[in-house]
Formats: structure tokens, C-alpha cells, sequence
């Protein structure tokens, strides 16, 4: 479970966010910090707080815009090594490919959790 403290710099206003960005020790920290707060807002509803979490991050991941998964793919999974090229590839693919993937494989493992 996330703390209440990375609830609210995920929810606060841009200037926050991007403040906490600079010092966050992780990549992936640091590009969330960077989104638009609508977008990180958005996350935190849809993932936060849930003990599934791991499995709804996947999902919401899966479901965002190509403009939103290609910089996470630059600024986070390129930059990792060894480099996750089964995830990157994931990402890339078309909605359709996605979906499916969410609905066949992260959701046959049992429904997620009620909010």
C-alpha cells in the first residue's frame, strides 16, 4: 500500500509535483512526477490504495495513449539494463493487442479488487 504522503505529491499542483520529481530516487517516480496532474490524478484513482496494485499499474499502463506509454518507454523502460524488451514491446502494440493481453492474461489470475 502507498503511503499518505505519495498520495498527496501525486495529487498536488504541477510546481509540487515536478519539485518532488528532481529529488524522487527512481525513474519511474520521477516520470510520474512529471505528468499532468489530470493523468496523475487519474492514477491515483485507478491504482493507488488497492492491494492489487501491481496487477491494476499493468492495466493502466496498457490503457494509456501512445504519447503517455512512449515516454514512459524513453524515460523509464530504455533506460533500464538489462532492458525490458518483452514490456517495451507490450507497450507498443495496438489497443486491440492490449486488451486482449489485459483481459486474457492479467485478469484471468481473478477479478481486482473492489475500490
Amino acid at each position: 500500500m502507498a503511503s499518505p504522503a505519495e498520495r498527496q505529491v501525486l495529487l498536488a499542483p504541477d510546481v509540487v509535483a515536478r519539485a518532488a520529481a528532481r529529488v524522487a530516487p527512481q525513474r519511474e517516480q520521477r516520470w510520474m512526477l512529471s505528468q499532468p496532474r489530470e493523468l496523475r490524478r487519474h492514477f491515483v484513482r485507478h491504482v493507488f490504495d488497492h492491494p492489487d496494485m501491481e496487477r491494476r499499474q499493468e492495466i493502466w499502463m496498457l490503457t494509456q495513449t501512445d504519447e503517455v506509454r512512449e515516454t514512459y518507454i524513453a524515460e523509464v523502460l530504455e533506460r533500464q539494463h538489462p532492458r525490458p524488451h518483452q514490456e517495451i514491446w507490450m507497450l507498443r502494440q495496438p489497443i486491440d493487442v492490449r486488451e486482449s493481453y489485459v483481459h486474457d492474461v492479467i485478469l484471468a489470475e481473478g477479478p481486482l479488487s473492489s475500490p
